[in-house]
């Protein structure tokens, strides 16, 4: 597994989050995951509330590749990974509480990211190299 610095887990929590997936036909499918944070160092987590392509995608075994970008410091990463999709237990019950608390409908699920690689989206000759 790799793991996340403090700078990355920083903009994670600082900017938006781009999940991809691809279906089994091999259609791509990218969404922004508002809810993605990190859960530790080594797993991200986003709550799924629409049970779209991206949910199905990972239902049927889709790998998933996280992007985070800050455009003002021109840096970002791509984390790639397997997904966990738990729909019980008590991370899903503290993210069932998070939405009551917001006033949001109950997510269908979270979905954890169990990080195997990291790579940097920042420019120049090391863009979309794996550093860890």
């Amino acid at each position: 597994m790799a793991k996340l610095t403090d700078e990355m887990k920083e903009m994670i929590s600082k900017q938006q989050c781009f999940i991809g997936t691809c279906s089994k036909e091999g259609h791509p499918n990218v969404a922004p995951k508002r809810s993605t944070r990190v859960l530790n160092d080594e797993t991200l987590i986003f709550t799924e509330g629409t049970g779209g392509a991206t949910f199905k995608n990972i239902k049927d075994g889709s790998k998933l590749s996280v992007a985070v970008v800050n455009r003002e410091v021109v840096d970002g990463y791509r984390f790639v990974g397997s997904g966990e999709i738990q729909d019980s237990g008590d991370l899903y019950k503290q993210a069932v509480e998070m939405a009551e608390k917001n006033k949001m409908r109950k997510p269908l699920a979270v979905v954890l990211v169990h990080i195997e690689e990291i790579q940097t989206l920042k420019p120049g000759p090391m863009a979309g190299k794996k550093i860890a």
